[in-house]
């Protein structure tokens, strides 16, 4: 697809992801439509010419009305919390809100679909996993297996079984961690945890954090080719530990305490993205220069890391 003068739907817009993701396509001259629940979130969106477009994921109707006229959709929005959530709500959001995305799609007549998933979705994290690993599946519910990664195993299954049916060119990535500015979740964990005094830091855990820009280039590089229909990508940052993230933290000019005490915490995550290099041109960009670049469009925004 040329992506210059593509209308391109993104659900999730105004959220952490879906910021970068309307950055990333814009700058490769694309019109944006975001499709999200509420369009007054984020007021520069509507200011910088990204067309919103009020739907909930519960709204097939509304998000069919939503993609109308648009080329493709990059069903972004999904449900993550660090905090506790019930099972039905991960699925009401994440399952059978991606059922209504496709049908909204085939219902307004948009074949192209790029969806975010996770590499939540895989049964085991030993080992450098790749993307034919194993994943998680009904039958893996448990007291052992996070709700939010059954839901997004669910529903990117479902997503592939429709998209067969409906005739959709479907494309997966599947992040890790993700980090930036706007994030709510690991970025604003790991903020406090470097804003007191004295502080511990898992010297030792090796945890593939990406940071959000490389993942909104990803769905760019995804949507610009035609190759990556019918593929997932894992989309993870490189095999480095949370102690190297710190170290960039703290070159890129971000607070750190006074005192930081290395712990062991002998646990790693690795996961394979050399398709994504391979077919995609894709890459992480350093620790240090992604975190400058947070830095900077947090000051931009005047909200400290906060939307």
């Amino acid at each position: 697809m040329e992506l210059r003068g593509a209308r391109i739907a993104v659900t999730g817009a105004t959220g952490f992801l879906g910021r970068y993701i309307v950055r990333a396509l814009r700058a490769r001259d694309a019109r944006v439509v975001g499709v999200v629940r509420n369009p007054a979130r984020v007021p520069d969106l509507a200011r910088d010419g990204v067309e919103l477009r009020r739907a909930d994921l519960a709204e097939p109707d509304a998000l069919a009305a939503g993609f109308a006229g648009t080329d493709a959709v990059v069903a972004n929005a999904a449900l993550l919390s660090l905090r506790r959530v019930r099972w039905e709500d991960y699925r009401e959001a994440n399952v059978r809100g991606t059922a209504n995305v496709l049908a909204a799609a085939h219902a307004a007549g948009v074949r192209r679909i790029v969806q975010i998933s996770s590499v939540a979705v895989y049964r085991g994290h030993a080992g450098s996993v790749h993307e034919d690993a194993p994943q998680l599946t009904e039958e893996s519910a448990g007291r052992f297996t996070r709700a939010y990664s059954l839901s997004k195993a669910l529903a990117e299954q479902l997503a592939w079984r429709r998209a067969a049916e409906l005739g959709l060119a479907l494309t997966t990535l599947r992040p890790c961690a993700i980090y930036g500015a706007f994030d709510p979740n690991f970025t604003a964990v790991f903020r406090r945890l470097v804003g007191v005094p004295v502080s511990v830091m898992p010297a030792w855990m090796r945890l593939p954090l990406v940071y959000a820009g490389d993942v909104a280039v990803a769905v760019a590089l995804a949507l610009a080719n035609d190759a990556s229909i019918g593929r997932a990508y894992n989309v993870t940052g490189d095999d480095a530990t949370l102690w190297d993230f710190y170290a960039a933290w703290r070159a890129a000019g971000g607070p750190t305490p006074l005192v930081t005490v290395p712990i062991v915490v002998p646990l790693a995550w690795r996961y394979d993205h050399g398709r994504a290099a391979r077919e995609l041109g894709w890459r992480n960009r350093p620790f240090a220069d992604a975190l400058r670049e947070t830095f900077a469009l947090e000051a931009a925004a005047g909200a400290g890391g906060r939307s």
